[in-house]
């Protein structure tokens, strides 16, 4: 490898600018210019962790061709010839503990920020899978333990069941890993837990502290709570307090959004006894990293997540990794992680013969044959999904029409859907509405994407009448793309646009006791109009019928963990409009990324 061939290389995309820029960089920073090779290694760690990964694992790339997309290629050196030449550059790439702008550890390349969230992750982890005992007096264990049989009668023989041995663990220890997929029960498991402990004169709810990645996930978790303490009798009901106080991520370690640095951290701890976060697949190795270090040793952390949903935008996939050393084909693995994890497994939302929950388990086993024939199972018994009406979890697979027919194609749904988006005024009946249908992409751009297919819908509005000639018509679903503290809107927060009693538009939020709270258009944060939603900004969201398009052509993000979570974002029924050989493509691609947190924890 010569520096003529790898500038070549950079100089195209994906490398070209990022890069580049990082690699000429660390060719800035040493005093003899790095080999030609060192430079590879940093331009490669950029690349890797802006798709996601925390490092550059040197072994799936050593020996072998690194191309761009202009068709430039080299050859990347042997892993062991690699490794001394970075180690032949002392002044970008230290080894573990060191100051330097790369960190080499075994065959891993890490930024030095990464490998550091990774450290402190891992050890925070480790002390609570060590801290073991038991520090609740006897008469909070006995009190705790008469609400639990309260809230979880025993199962016959007296055995506990696995929602009541999950509370149970949150009660008694300092980490807990409550894995499901959607309709196991793991937030409805999670509020009586939450109630047991309130039920002592030590549970004070201002000190628990509910909490996840996105606004739309946060009001999700706040309606199951609220439904909970509404139902559940007195020994529920301090759960409405705790609803109430439930907070993004970003809000509850006070992250400022300029500069990333959180007003709770190790120094400011954060005052909690429980924390509890949702959908915690949705959490990268930053955040998670910046939340365990503002934890006190003696909080109980509880993570709740699906292991097969699509892992955090940011870098990192922290619950996979965990959930890898948890699941029951796979005991021991992690040794200190094994005693914390739990799986619930029985699905109470859907049934085991309904076509979503068939379909996402094919899908999971990456059985492409399985997934199809699931899927045409249910198109060949309705020959046209109805616009609404109950389908018992029905799922189906449609051809993908070309571009010039889409537009005829989504007529019926958006008109169904949307075409009476203004009819209503009463903003809480809009935004219950707004969670009837939803179409999900896999992209951004081409006809196939969110962009395209929100230009799309308005135009069919619009030429029906039904949108207005400016932006700020009634009916239109906004979605938050940047987190504004001031305002109090986050990344992921879904309104809908409506006048209010003197006729100016505003735009309408879920707020406090689920009453709408409503924010002129020249306060919103950056958003984006919100008919169609990428399917990595639909997570912690769910929809009565959702319609998922697949584009016309594979591409990095079609991965059976993007399928998965768009078919599990419905409560009803979900359709998918793909052509078949990439679906199957998709059902065989699995989401991969690099990591040392595993071998960190004993994996």
């Amino acid at each position: 490898m010569n520096r003529e061939s790898l500038e070549h290389l950079l100089a195209g995309p994906p490398f070209a600018g990022l890069d580049a820029e990082f690699a000429a960089l660390m060719a800035r920073l040493a005093n003899d210019p790095p080999p030609p090779e060192v430079l590879l290694a940093a331009a490669l760690v950029s690349r890797r962790r802006s798709e996601g990964h925390v490092c550059l694992d040197l072994r799936d790339v050593a020996g072998m061709a690194v191309r761009n997309d202009l068709g430039v290629s080299l050859t990347a050196p042997p892993l062991e010839d690699w490794r001394r030449q970075l180690k032949s550059a002392p002044a970008v790439v230290g080894g573990p503990g060191e100051v330097k702008p790369l960190i080499l550890e075994g065959p891993r390349v890490y930024w030095r920020r990464y490998w550091d969230y990774e450290q402190r992750l891992a050890g925070s982890l480790r002390a609570r899978t060590d801290a073991v005992a038991d520090t609740r007096s006897p008469k909070d264990q006995a009190t705790q333990a008469a609400a639990l049989d309260a809230l979880f009668p025993p199962s016959p023989g007296g055995a506990d069941n696995a929602q009541r041995a999950a509370a149970r663990h949150i009660l008694e220890h300092p980490l807990t890993i409550l894995l499901g997929g959607p309709g196991t029960g793991k937030t409805w498991t999670v509020a009586r837990a939450i109630a047991a402990w309130l039920s002592t004169a030590a549970g004070d709810s201002t000190r628990v502290r509910v909490t996840a990645p996105t606004g739309k996930a946060v009001a999700r978790l706040q309606e199951s709570l609220r439904r909970a303490a509404a139902g559940g009798g007195p020994t529920l009901a301090p759960l409405a307090v705790v609803a109430d106080r439930a907070q993004t991520l970003h809000r509850l370690l006070g992250i400022h959004p300029a500069t990333g640095r959180a007003r709770h951290d190790a120094g400011n701890p954060l005052p909690a006894d429980l924390v509890v976060v949702d959908e915690a697949s949705m959490v990268d190795l930053a955040l998670m990293a910046k939340l365990a270090d503002a934890l006190p040793a003696e909080t109980h952390w509880v993570l709740l997540g699906d292991r097969n949903q699509l892992a955090a935008v940011e870098a990192g996939s922290v619950l996979a990794d965990l959930a890898s050393g948890i699941a029951a084909s796979d005991p021991g693995s992690h040794p200190a992680l094994a005693s914390c994890g739990i799986e619930l497994r029985e699905n109470h939302r859907f049934g085991s013969d309904s076509g979503i929950h068939r379909a996402s388990e094919a899908v999971n086993a990456g059985d492409a044959a399985r997934a199809v024939a699931v899927l045409h199972e249910a198109s060949s018994q309705i020959s046209e999904l109805p616009a609404s009406g109950p389908l018992g979890g029905a799922a189906f697979l449609r051809p993908l029409p070309p571009p010039e027919d889409l537009g005829r194609a989504l007529r019926p749904r958006v008109l169904e859907s949307w075409g009476a988006g203004g009819a209503t005024m009463d903003p809480a009946a809009a935004l219950a509405a707004a969670g009837a249908f939803r179409i999900l992409a896999a992209v951004r751009r081409g006809p196939y994407g969110v962009e395209g297919l929100n230009a799309l819908i308005e135009n069919l509005l619009r030429a029906e009448g039904l949108a207005g000639g400016g932006s700020w018509y009634p009916g239109r679903p906004v979605l938050i793309t940047v987190n504004d503290p001031e305002v109090g809107l986050y990344n992921g927060d879904l309104g809908v646009v409506l006048p209010d009693a003197t006729g100016r538009p505003h735009v309408w939020f879920p707020g406090a006791a689920s009453e709408p709270r409503r924010v002129t258009p020249s306060r919103l944060p950056p958003h984006e109009t919100a008919f169609a939603l990428t399917v990595h900004k639909s997570q912690g969201s769910e929809f009565d019928r959702v319609l998922l398009i697949l584009p016309d052509r594979m591409g990095p993000v079609l991965t059976r963990e993007l399928l998965y979570t768009g078919l599990t974002r419905a409560r009803l029924s979900a359709e998918i409009w793909s052509r078949e050989a990439i679906l199957r493509q998709t059902v065989q691609r699995r989401t991969e990324r690099s990591s040392g947190l595993r071998e960190r924890l004993g994996g």
